[in-house]
């Protein structure tokens, strides 16, 4: 279904891709869904009022982004493989630019990669990538952790070993470990109150769902994942920063060994 930015006309006053007649007979579709709004009264304030509603709704451009990279994740869209843009535009009822525009935001994450005159192509890991993206990680997540085990508060701490407990219930459902799993990572690095850092690593983590060989795919690589975590999860709750730094160091390590 196109989106109701891209349905607009061009008649009336037009704001944001979006018509509003001064007439009685205001019609006007708003939100996610279709409701309208019929009859309005042909006032400034209720323009004025329309064209917020509009202008402040999420541009097209990014909801498509959001779709491409989940059916990414999803492997529907396979690493290395040609992005087909007319079909992509015709299934999602949509022009090319707002795909062009969201291929953009998808390149610039790492997870497109745009080639002169063939187009776009999901982003294929490679060994080195793998490896360098795993140290990175480690550099940026240890620095996290002895942060968070040095001045996070007692709630703060209780709440990560909340998100622990959760993992530790999950180990006979994959996905739900793995959601589990990158959510205490995320929370550790949301307490470690550096938002440079949580945005760089969230980039970084996003480009590593293209792995075809996942860390936790090994055998038994799960159960020592959790263990790990377990160990490290001590030594924030005892305040050790550096054993905390050095735990979350060697967990990388034993990831990029199980990855490979």
């Amino acid at each position: 279904m196109a989106h109701p930015l891209a349905a607009a006309k061009t008649s009336g006053i037009i704001i944001h891709n979006y018509e509003f007649k001064t007439q009685p007979d205001l019609r006007a579709t708003l939100g996610s869904g279709r409701a309208r709004i019929l009859n309005a009264p042909s006032t400034v304030a209720t323009v004025e009022t329309q064209a917020s509603a509009v202008m402040n709704r999420r541009p097209l451009y990014l909801d498509v982004a959001e779709r491409l990279r989940q059916q990414i994740f999803a492997r529907a869209l396979e690493p290395g493989c040609w992005i087909d843009e007319m079909k992509l535009c015709a299934d999602f009822g949509i022009s090319r630019t707002p795909l062009r525009e969201a291929l953009k935001v998808l390149a610039v994450e790492g997870l497109v990669t745009m080639k002169p005159r063939r187009g776009a192509y999901v982003t294929e890991m490679s060994r080195d990538d793998v490896e360098q993206i795993y140290r990175l990680l480690a550099l940026l997540e240890a620095d996290a952790a002895a942060h968070v085990a040095a001045a996070a508060s007692t709630e703060e701490i209780a709440e990560l070993r909340g998100l622990h407990d959760r993992l530790e219930k999950q180990t006979r459902h994959r996905d739900a470990f793995f959601a589990a799993n990158e959510a205490f990572h995320m929370r550790l690095l949301a307490l470690g109150r550096n938002r440079w850092r949580e945005q760089i690593v969230a980039d970084l983590r996003k480009v590593m769902k293209l792995n075809r060989h996942h860390s936790l795919f090994k055998r038994g690589r799960l159960a020592e994942s959790l263990a790990e975590h377990r160990a490290l999860m001590d030594a924030i709750e005892a305040r050790d920063a550096a054993g905390a730094s050095r735990l979350m160091h060697a967990h990388f390590r034993s990831g990029l060994e199980a990855a490979s």
